[in-house]
């Protein structure tokens, strides 16, 4: 188990970069991700990679909102996480950004995001810690320390429209392939360019409130893996949260610090999010679901 407590690059990054490296290992396979928590989050970026996205999430109109505007999805399902269709063994890559702590009986949830795990393949997990200060904060306190509801746009590679069934995809005037080139109605190609609207930005909100499974910790996580014969390949800890909410005015972090001075330690504030990257062992022996 590798514990290093500052991560070289932001997790967006770094699990980018993990998920191609794992292609570069397979480099005749479509890479399937499951992309959980697919309501408020980005994706990863697999570059030029042939690859196939499937996103998982709790059902709400927010949410819904959110996954119908991604482009980045090729196909989604939304509902009990328990219960949405995972057939075992199909993926490659299971992506889950501040889902852990969010979703009720996690450790259910993240025995089906393994099951559906192919041997080797990565489990990439960022989760706010909640035996840490903040994550105290967090519980006891939620209005007060919820985001503020920034809203943030996401970005998209250049040249990559909504994919999948359920990607709504408006159709444009001239968009036939003769309408394009400008054919028979005088316009040139840039004139024809010119005339398209620019494509609606995907608008995000803020995660949903968070419940804090006893599995959507660092120790839970670490004992969670274990019990189910997982390898974690590398495990950082972060400030994102505190260093987010506090705005530049070290408030937050004040108050973690007297937190964490009242409880004479037990809930550290050096730290409020930790990320894994797991791997699901090869080995057929190998405890694992």
């Amino acid at each position: 188990m590798t514990d290093l407590r500052t991560p070289p690059v932001n997790d967006g990054d770094l699990f980018s970069e993990r998920a191609r490296q794992y292609a570069l290992e397979k480099p005749l396979q479509r890479i399937h991700i499951l992309e959980a928590g697919c309501g408020w989050g980005t994706g990863l970026d697999l570059g030029d990679r042939e690859h196939h996205v499937t996103g998982v999430d709790m059902e709400s109109p927010e949410l819904r909102a959110y996954t119908c505007e991604r482009p980045d999805l090729d196909t989604w399902h939304l509902g009990d996480l328990r219960t949405v269709p995972l057939p075992p063994r199909a993926f490659d890559v299971v992506h889950a950004s501040y889902l852990i702590e969010r979703v009720p009986h996690a450790e259910l949830v993240l025995d089906r995001f393994v099951a559906a795990l192919k041997p080797g393949g990565l489990l990439l997990i960022h989760l706010r810690d909640r035996s840490t200060a903040f994550g105290f904060l967090d519980r006891t306190l939620p209005r007060w320390m919820h985001a503020s509801g920034r809203r943030r746009r996401r970005r998209t590679r250049p040249g990559r429209g909504p994919r999948g069934a359920h990607a709504r995809v408006p159709h444009q005037p001239g968009s036939e392939p003769g309408a394009a080139a400008g054919e028979g109605n005088g316009m040139g190609t840039g004139a024809a360019e010119r005339a398209q609207p620019a494509p609606r930005p995907v608008v995000r909100t803020g995660p949903p409130p968070a419940i804090y499974d006893r599995v959507a910790s660092r120790a839970g996580m670490q004992w969670y893996c274990v019990m189910r014969g997982l390898v974690i390949s590398e495990e950082y800890t972060s400030r994102q949260a505190i260093d987010a909410l506090g705005a530049g005015t070290g408030l937050v972090a004040l108050v973690c610090r007297l937190v964490s001075a009242v409880s004479r330690g037990r809930l550290p504030a050096d730290h409020s999010d930790v990320t894994f990257v797991i791997r699901k062992p090869e080995n057929r022996f190998a405890r694992v679901i």
